[in-house]
């Protein structure tokens, strides 16, 4: 039985608050994507960079974007993955879009709000976790500032039908260079705490604040070890197949999850 995953990351500036120089760019980006690629990731809200200025687009503010993503994913035959500064019904929302090529869709509302940039006096916060299924696979969407949340990450392991909540969880980011050291490390943890991999999509290249991000994107393994990454600062389409028989093994030797804490998140 063939228990890879193919999915392709990609690193790359962002033009400040500019949502069709982002769609231009990515259309090319898109165009070297290998063929065996099943998933494709962008960063956080790749279509403006990290804005609260809402007023700057089009309304409703998103739906350009959202349209855009689903029909890439239509014509690539890929599901396309990434968030947008989305308005729905008068609220304003950091979206994570899991995008299918029949038009199909999930979303995810960034939960934890980035109070030092003003994201939580523009946006709503989303209060539910969301898990997406690909291939008999689970996949937890998460956004950036999360990453600093283990709880929201939690995983479980239901032991009566030996099921997990997630395999891989996946982080979009804009998070800068200079709190590189937090995501480095917490993305170690994230991957060893819940047995699953962790997926890390981040931007690079300056941002409308003067804000250096160098990107660091990458693929860690249930055990801590990075798989692949990208080089700091450089524009990369990531590679890689993600092997789950080699989850499972771990996961039957080593089973940490029978010993997990249980408790509910009071939202």
């Amino acid at each position: 039985m063939n228990d890879k995953i193919h999915i392709s990351l990609i690193q790359t500036d962002l033009v400040w608050e500019n949502e069709q120089a982002n769609l231009n760019r990515f259309d090319r980006l898109l165009k070297e994507v290998t063929p065996e690629t099943e998933i494709i990731i962008l960063p956080e809200m790749f279509a403006t960079g990290f804005t609260m200025n809402v007023q700057k687009f089009n309304k409703p503010v998103g739906y350009q974007s959202f349209e855009w993503m689903k029909q890439k994913s239509s014509e690539l035959n890929k599901i396309i993955v990434g968030s947008l500064l989305t308005e729905d019904k008068g609220k304003y929302f950091n979206r994570m879009y899991w995008v299918r090529p029949d038009g199909s869709f999930e979303y995810y509302d960034k939960r934890h709000l980035f109070h030092m940039g003003g994201e939580h006096k523009v946006m709503t916060a989303g209060n539910r976790k969301v898990f997406v299924s690909y291939k008999n696979r689970r996949f937890q969407l998460q956004i950036c500032y999360d990453l600093r949340f283990p709880v929201w990450s939690k995983n479980n392991f239901d032991e009566t039908n030996g099921s997990y909540d997630y395999d891989a969880i996946i982080y979009i980011a804009n998070w800068p260079e200079s709190r590189k050291t937090a995501y480095m490390s917490l993305l170690k943890a994230r991957a060893i705490e819940n047995q699953a991999f962790v997926i890390w999509v981040n931007r690079i290249g300056v941002d409308g604040k003067g804000i250096f991000h160098s990107g660091d994107s990458q693929i860690i393994d249930a055990e801590g070890i990075v798989l692949t990454s990208a080089k700091s600062g450089q524009e990369k389409i990531l590679n890689y197949s993600l092997d789950f028989s080699k989850l499972d093994s771990l996961r039957k030797r080593f089973n940490v999850g029978l010993d997990w804490d249980k408790f509910q998140i009071l939202t």
